[in-house]
């Protein structure tokens, strides 16, 4: 494909997108409509189709509209992209820009839009952050890092860098976890790699990879909300833990026992009954369901898409799985609370009132890792009993 004809191609995602499927769902019908397209075409199909959606205010700012091709004007032209060469109308390209498609708006002037979020969102931003909201938000309309997680449990992180440079994924040391790596050359070769289909490393945010780190060693462990695994798999990595992954809908765990088993580790699946029965656990983590605004640069559709009655719900559900994890943690144990959110309202309110409710426990740490080229946005609580 050519460049304008993948320019062609995401104007039609964005577009169905626009007519209510999701980002993901809207990628895969046009790639199994698609079959010409080769993975470095669907790639950059996709990087532009998420380059729109995490900066889709200006976007629109500068396309003057809403629909894919508005959208991709826009973007294009926030990116200083050669407009002429991409809507050429040559082949596949897209038709070329009309005169009042040119006449590109000045840079914009209010905060929301230059920032690229709704107006509802700023103070949340501004409550959370401080001095810091308008630099959080505008890293969130960057593309994330990749990031690795070196199974130290079976390789050392140098032997492992030098496993996949041998694949051509060129890493560097990332600054927020032992065990992390950024990639910097090469991340489209990591699935096929020696290095990941033999459970060297595994694909996992840096700030994540935090987050467990900072965790007690030892014990018996319950992963209460584990989703795909990823915290349960880094948990893992110290073998004198005995580790059960939960998750209120167990199909979200249905790639764990094949990841650990290509990692070389042990990890129990458990139904809410037995996860129950298995009580009591020296440390139970709550990687709990939230807005994901820290990492809204990989899943920006969610950015566009939460309301502040979803938020609200979102903090009653937090509530609930903080109270019930609490029953399932032993008397000397740790309770661990995890977001990838950048609010306050998830995080140390929602900390605050469990204590409220619960004032026979105290904070013993709490860390917050912001937006950065190094990894996404998380918050972090360890709660313990007086």
């Amino acid at each position: 494909m050519t460049p304008g004809a993948r320019v062609s191609a995401a104007i039609e995602v964005l577009d169905a997108i626009a007519g209510g499927l999701a980002a993901e769902q809207a990628l895969t019908r046009w790639a199994r409509q698609s079959r010409f397209a080769g993975s470095k075409d669907r790639a950059a199909v996709r990087d532009h189709v998420f380059d729109v959606l995490r900066q889709k205010r200006s976007a629109a700012h500068y396309g003057r509209g809403e629909t894919g091709r508005a959208l991709m004007i826009g973007v294009l032209h926030g990116l200083g992209a050669d407009l002429d060469a991409l809507f050429s109308g040559a082949g596949h390209a897209p038709a070329p820009l009309s005169e009042a498609e040119r006449a590109f708006p000045p840079i914009p002037e209010d905060r929301a839009t230059r920032l690229n979020l709704l107006d509802w969102l700023l103070p949340l931003f501004d409550t959370a952050l401080g001095e810091n909201a308008d630099a959080a938000a505008l890293a969130l309309q960057e593309r994330g890092p990749i990031c690795l997680r070196v199974n130290t449990a079976r390789i050392a992180v140098p032997a492992a860098q030098e496993l996949l440079a041998e694949e051509g994924v060129q890493t560097r040391a990332n600054p927020l976890a032992e065990a992390a790596l950024t990639v910097t050359e090469g991340a489209r070769r990591i699935r096929n790699s020696a290095a990941f289909t033999d459970g060297y490393v595994e694909l996992q945010d840096a700030a994540s990879q935090a987050v467990v780190a900072a965790l007690p060693q030892g014990g018996r462990v319950l992963d209460y909300c584990a989703g795909g695994g990823g915290k349960a798999l880094a948990l893992a990595m110290d073998s004198a833990r005995d580790i059960t992954a939960h998750d209120i809908d167990p199909r979200r765990m249905s790639d764990l026992p094949p990841r650990a088993g290509r990692a070389g580790v042990a990890i129990s699946l458990a139904d809410t009954e037995e996860a129950k029965a298995g009580a009591p656990y020296d440390l139970v983590l709550c990687d709990a369901p939230c807005s994901g605004s820290g990492a809204w640069r990989r899943a920006a559709e969610g950015k566009w898409t939460l309301t502040p009655e979803r938020l609200t719900e979102l903090t009653t559900i937090q509530d609930q799985i903080l109270d019930t994890a609490a029953g399932l943690t032993a008397r000397d144990g740790v309770l661990a609370y995890a977001t990838c959110s950048l609010f306050r309202e998830e995080n140390e309110a929602r900390v605050d009132a469990f204590l409220a409710r619960h004032p026979e426990w105290r904070v013993a740490r709490m860390d917050r890792y912001d937006v950065t080229p190094d990894g996404d946005g998380f918050f972090s609580a360890q709660l313990t009993r007086e």
